[in-house]
């Protein structure tokens, strides 16, 4: 199980790119492609990476901590890889906690691919007590290719 080309671009479509360090609407120093941590640490604000640093950091976050969290949460044996990119894309921008306590992968695990699933995306659209259209235009973006099955930005 991976992230596809298609869950790379959605997630670094609404991540951005910043070679310099900046606190993200939840108030966190990040860097990169929306990374919070560096070298094992959190991010400072005088932190700054080169492009190809950033993507060292984003293949290999996806690969220690969302890849292992959909294998371990999800109990379908075969989740098809549209699935696997919209979860990535949730979990990368809200954590691996949101994700595995969400109602979301709750009706997943139980219902399987059906409009109450794909509505719980639309849920989680606040920072910081305030709904950013950012987030509403990704989850619709998340919802659209769990669905089916291509990218669709909604800019």
């Amino acid at each position: 199980m991976k992230v596809s080309k298609n869950g790379r671009r959605l997630i670094k479509h609404f991540e951005g790119f910043s070679p310099t360090a900046y606190k993200c609407s939840a108030g966190v120093w990040t860097i990169g492609w929306g990374n919070t941590y560096i070298n094992g640490r959190p991010v400072r604000a005088d932190d700054v990476v080169t492009l190809q640093e950033a993507n060292k950091m984003f293949r290999e976050y996806l690969a220690r901590n969302v890849i292992p969290v959909i294998k371990s949460s999800v109990m379908y044996i075969k989740v098809p890889q549209h699935h696997v990119d919209a979860f990535a894309s949730f979990i990368y921008n809200l954590g691996s906690g949101a994700f595995q306590n969400s109602t979301l992968l709750r009706k997943y695990n139980n219902l399987g691919f059906k409009e109450e699933t794909i509505a719980e995306f639309h849920r989680w659209v606040y920072a910081g007590g305030n709904k950013l259209d950012g987030l509403v235009r990704r989850r619709k973006a998340e919802a659209h290719l769990f669905e089916y099955g291509e990218l669709n930005f909604y800019e």
